[in-house]
Order: structure tokens, then sequence, then C-alpha cells
């Protein structure tokens, strides 16, 4: 059972929750008419936002959290500590979106925010047992 985790918010998630709505803007959602935006914030305290690109064929389609993270991961980032996602409606990121995050993260806050309000996760509450690493013996 997925449970909603009180924290104490960083005087940065108002920043990073309006850098996910305006990544929202910018999304290509023909298809679903879903127009999702996501911001990350790395422990160098540096913003990068995505927003979700739609593809005729589904499978080809990226998540706005994925275009984020990859967008930190590009430039140079390795450590993600915060994600937020925003939609107009209450969303929560997908399983491959939230495996990626775990390749970046020990246990980030998850921030969903939307039109009525914002909730706060930890990654571990939404993907209890990610793939990871493993050693070669």
């Amino acid at each position: 059972m997925v449970k909603t985790v009180r924290v104490q918010v960083p005087p940065s998630a108002s920043n990073l929750i309006e850098a996910a709505k305006e990544a929202s803007k910018k999304a290509y959602a023909p298809y679903s008419n879903n127009k999702v935006g996501a911001s990350v914030l790395t422990e160098n305290n540096k913003i990068y936002t995505g927003s979700n690109i739609e593809n005729a064929s589904y499978s080809l389609t990226i998540c706005a959290e994925r275009t984020a993270i990859f967008n930190a991961v590009l430039d140079g980032q390795r450590k993600i500590d915060i994600l937020v996602v925003y939609d107009e409606k209450t969303i929560y990121p997908c399983g491959a979106c939230l495996q990626v995050l775990s390749e970046f993260s020990d246990n980030p806050l998850i921030i969903l925010a939307d039109k009525k309000g914002v909730v706060f996760y930890r990654l571990k509450d939404l993907l209890p047992k990610p793939f990871t690493h493993f050693s070669k013996t």
C-alpha cells in the first residue's frame, strides 16, 4: 500500500513546482492531450526540467520525468535529490521513470503537484524493490 509521507518541504520546492508547471506547457502531447512537466533538483542545487513527448507509436513516447532526469545527466549531474511531477490532474510516475530515478538517487523526495495541491512521497514508497547494479564475482 502506498502511503503519503509528511516531510519538511525544502525552500526550493515552490521553485521546482513552478519549473515543472512551466515545462508542462512545452509538452508535445497530440494523442493524449495530457501535458506533463517535471523538474529535478540535483545535489548541486541545479534544476532541470522536462516534458512528455509523445509519438504515434506509443512505445516511443518519453515521459516528462525521464526527460528531466536525462537533461540533468547530460549536464554531468549524477545525484538527484528531488523529483517534481506536474499535471493538471493527479498523475504518478510510471515504473520506468521510477527505475531510472533509482539509478541516480538513494531515496529522493517525489512531489506530485496538480491544480488541487501537492502530495509528497519517497521513492521507496512507490518503488520498494528497484533493479540494482549487480556485482561481478
